[in-house]
C-alpha cells in the first residue's frame, strides 16, 4: 500500500501541498477525483461556455452559430445568454435564502419552547435587530421578541405589495437608486418565481430588461435572504468574535475519532460541537481505543463552527473527497450545497460512513437521518456514536494524513470590528474611516467565492490577497476564499502583517486587527455589505456604496450562488472582478451590458480577469478613481499661521 513518503512525483494541482499529496495518492490507489473527471470532460462544450445553447423548450435544443443566428422560436444570442444567466441567479438566490428560511423556522421553534437544546445565544443582537424593524422590546422577554422577529422574517419570503423591509438596512441613497430602477424585490420566493417565469419560453426577450430583473432577484438574496440567515445565526448561535484555530487536512487526528461536517447549514453542526464535548461520549470513544472525538469542518459549515467554537477546518470545497482519502474519517455529515455526488463512491473505498441530514438533499451511499430541531442534540449524539463504533473499522495501514495545518484567527463580525476599532465605551468605525481618508489605507476589498479545479486551487485567492495588502488595501474574506488564505498562513496577524504595506500595517497594529479579516461563510457576504454601510454611516466617504473606495473579487468561483452574489454586489454599487466570466461570451451585447453599461444605472459593474496580479491592478485603479472623486487624494495645502491668525483659531 502506498504511503505519502514513497509517492511518485507529486501532481501539482494546487498551491497547497496537502492537496497535491492526496491527489497523487488517489492516483496510486486508482480512486478518481474531481481533477480526473475534469480531464475526462475535455474539451468542454463551447456552446455552453459561450452561453448560446438553449434547451428551455422541446422544439430545441438550439445552438447559435454564424449560420444559425436564431433559435427555432426566434431567440437570438442576447436573449439566450441572458435567460441562461438569470436561471443561475434564481438558483443561487434560492440556495442562500432557503438556508435563511430554515434558520427562521428554528428561531420560531425556540421562541415557542419547542427548540430542544437550542437557545438565544445573543440576546443583545436579538433586541437590536428587533428595535431596528420596529418590534417592541420594552418589558418583554427574549422568547416573546424572538417569536415576533421570526414572524417578521418569515413574511419577507412571500409576496408583498411593498418592497422587502430589510432593504432599509442599506444606505438611503442606495435605496433611492433601487426605487428609481424599479428593482426593489417584494419577497424572496416571489422574486425567484418571477425570474423563472420571465425565462420561460415566450416571455421576456429583451436582454437589458432580463438582466435588470436578475439584479432585482439577487437583491432578494444579498439584502434579504442572506442577511436574515446571518442575523438569525448570530442570535441563535452567538455573534462571532475572534478565535484561534487550525486549518488543513493535518487537523485530522490518527489517535481520535474524526467526524467531518460538510455543507452550509449550521443548525446540526452546533449540536455536534456541543455533543463532541459530552463526557459520556468521550469516555465511550476511549473505551473503543480512541483518545477522544475530533470534530472538523469542510466548506462553509466549517466556517460556521470555526467562528463560534474555534473548531478546526479540514479544508475547503476542493478537499471534500481528499478528506475521505486520508482513511482517517469515521463519519462525514453532509447537508446542502457544494456536496459532490462523488463522495459516496470515494467513501466506499474506505470505512467512512456518510450521513445525510437534510430532507431535500439525498446522496448516493449516504445514510439519511431525518433531522428534527427539537431533537437536535439527540441526533448529534446518535451520529457521534455511529462514528465511535466505526473507529475500530479503520484500516491503519491506509491512514495517510498530510502534516500540513496552519493556525488561523477568524470571527470578524461587524460587531467585533466596531468594538476593536472604537473600544469598549464608543464602538465606532471612525478609525477605519480616518485611515482611508488619510490614505494610510487606500481602500477595502472583498475577496469571496469558491475554489475551482480549472486553476491551481487556492493560488488565485492567495496571490490576489497578497497583492492587495502589500498595496495597503484592507481585505475582507468569506467562504472558501478565507479558508484558502488560512491554509497559506495569512489569517494569523503576525504572519500577514509582515506582508502588508507599511501604512496598512501601522493601522492594523494600532487597532489590533490583521490586514485580512475572516468574516464568515459564503452566506455571510451580507456582513461585507453591512461593513460598507457602516463606513458610510460613520461619514466622510460619500453617501452611497458606489462612492466608496471599495472593490470585490471572486477569483476561483464556480457555483450559481456566486453568480447571485456577484449581481447583488453590482446592484449595490460595487465594482466586481471575476477570475473567469459568466457564460455570456457568445453575446457581445450582454457582455458589454454587464461590464460597461450597467455602471451608469447601478454604479457598479463586472470585470473579467484571470490573472490575480492584473486583477489587483484593476481593483486598485478603481479604488484610486473613487478616492479622486471623493477628493481625498488631493494634497492639502500647508498654511503657516501668524500670531494673529492663531489667536483667531483659539477664539
Amino acid at each position: 500500500m502506498s504511503t505519502i513518503s514513497d509517492l511518485p512525483a507529486v501532481k501539482q494541482v494546487s498551491r497547497d501541498p496537502a492537496i497535491n499529496q492526496m491527489v497523487t495518492l488517489a492516483g496510486c490507489e486508482n480512486i478518481p477525483t474531481v481533477w480526473d473527471r475534469l480531464k475526462s470532460q475535455q474539451p468542454q462544450c463551447k456552446f455552453a461556455t459561450d452561453g448560446v445553447c438553449c434547451r428551455l423548450c422541446h422544439m430545441g435544443p438550439c445552438r447559435i452559430t454564424p449560420k444559425a443566428k436564431y433559435g427555432i422560436c426566434g431567440a437570438d444570442a442576447d436573449t439566450i445568454a441572458a435567460r441562461n444567466l438569470l436561471r443561475e441567479i434564481a438558483a443561487g438566490s434560492a440556495a442562500h435564502s432557503d438556508h435563511g428560511r430554515g434558520l427562521v423556522r428554528t428561531l420560531k421553534m425556540v421562541a415557542g419552547g419547542h427548540g430542544g437544546d437550542y437557545r438565544i445565544a445573543d440576546p443583545r443582537r436579538l433586541r437590536e435587530t428587533a428595535l431596528f424593524f420596529g418590534i417592541e422590546t420594552e418589558n418583554r422577554g427574549d422568547l416573546e421578541i424572538a417569536g415576533d422577529l421570526a414572524d417578521f422574517y418569515m413574511r419577507q419570503f412571500g409576496w408583498s405589495e411593498s418592497p422587502n423591509d430589510t432593504l432599509r438596512l442599506a444606505p438611503e441613497k442606495r435605496q433611492a437608486v433601487w426605487k428609481k430602477l424599479d428593482i426593489e424585490p417584494r419577497g424572496i420566493d416571489s422574486s425567484v418565481v418571477e425570474l423563472m417565469h420571465r425565462t420561460h419560453m415566450g416571455v421576456d426577450h429583451d436582454y437589458r430588461h432580463l438582466i435588470m430583473a436578475g439584479l432585482k432577484c439577487s437583491l432578494a438574496d444579498g439584502w434579504v435572504g442572506s442577511n436574515i440567515a446571518t442575523t438569525v445565526s448570530d442570535i441563535l448561535f452567538g455573534t462571532p468574535r475572534p478565535v484561534r484555530s487550525k486549518v488543513n487536512l493535518g487537523v485530522l487526528r490518527e489517535d481520535m475519532v474524526n467526524v467531518i461536517v460538510h455543507g452550509h447549514e449550521p443548525t446540526l453542526s452546533e449540536m455536534l460541537a456541543m455533543a463532541s464535548q459530552d463526557e459520556d461520549l468521550v469516555e465511550y470513544a476511549k473505551s473503543k481505543g480512541a483518545a477522544g472525538i475530533n470534530l472538523a469542518g469542510i466548506c462553509c459549515t466549517a466556517n460556521e463552527v470555526l467562528m463560534r467554537h474555534g473548531l478546526p477546518i479540514a479544508g475547503n470545497f476542493m478537499q471534500q473527497e481528499l478528506a475521505i482519502l486520508t482513511g482517517a474519517v469515521e463519519v462525514m455529515v453532509i447537508d446542502v450545497q457544494c456536496v459532490m455526488p462523488s463522495l459516496g463512491q470515494v467513501a466506499k473505498c474506505f470505512h467512512t460512513r456518510l450521513v445525510s441530514t437534510s430532507e431535500i438533499a439525498q446522496t448516493f451511499e449516504a445514510e439519511p437521518i431525518n433531522y428534527e430541531v427539537e431533537h437536535g442534540y439527540e441526533h448529534a449524539r446518535r451520529i457521534l456514536r455511529i462514528a465511535i463504533d466505526n473507529f475500530e473499522n479503520r484500516d491503519r495501514g491506509r491512514v495517510h494524513i498530510p502534516r500540513e495545518s496552519m493556525e488561523v484567527v477568524a470571527g470578524f463580525s461587524n460587531q467585533t470590528i466596531f468594538h476593536m476599532l472604537g473600544g469598549r465605551f464608543r464602538s465606532t468605525f471612525r478609525p477605519l474611516n480616518d485611515a482611508i481618508i488619510d490614505g494610510r489605507i487606500r481602500g477595502v476589498a472583498g475577496i469571496v467565492g469558491c475554489t475551482n479545479p480549472k486553476m491551481p486551487v487556492d493560488s488565485h485567492h492567495v496571490q490576489l490577497a497578497l497583492e492587495l495588502i502589500e498595496r495597503n488595501v484592507l481585505v475582507l474574506e468569506t467562504g472558501c476564499s478565507a479558508i484558502a488564505c488560512g491554509k497559506a498562513g495569512l489569517l494569523v496577524p503576525e504572519a500577514s502583517l509582515s506582508r502588508a504595506g507599511a501604512t496598512l500595517r501601522e493601522v492594523c497594529e494600532a487597532v489590533g486587527i490583521p490586514p485580512i479579516l475572516h468574516m464568515g461563510s459564503c452566506v455571510d457576504n451580507s456582513r461585507i455589505l453591512m461593513a460598507a454601510t457602516n463606513v458610510l454611516h460613520e461619514g466622510g466617504l460619500g453617501q452611497d456604496i458606489s462612492d466608496l473606495p471599495v472593490a470585490g473579487a471572486a477569483p476561483e468561483w464556480m457555483s450559481e450562488k456566486a453568480v447571485a452574489i456577484g449581481h447583488y454586489f453590482v446592484a449595490s454599487g460595487m465594482y466586481v472582478v471575476l477570475g473567469h466570466p459568466f457564460y455570456v461570451a457568445g453575446s457581445p451585447n450582454v457582455n458589454k451590458f454587464l461590464t460597461e453599461e450597467v455602471e451608469s444605472l447601478t454604479g457598479g459593474r463586472f470585470d473579467w480577469e484571470p490573472d490575480p496580479a492584473k486583477a489587483a491592478d484593476k481593483m486598485l485603479a478603481h479604488i484610486e478613481k473613487k478616492r479622486d472623486a471623493l477628493g481625498i487624494n488631493a494634497k492639502k495645502e500647508r498654511k503657516l499661521f501668524d500670531m494673529k491668525e492663531r489667536r483667531g483659531i483659539d477664539e
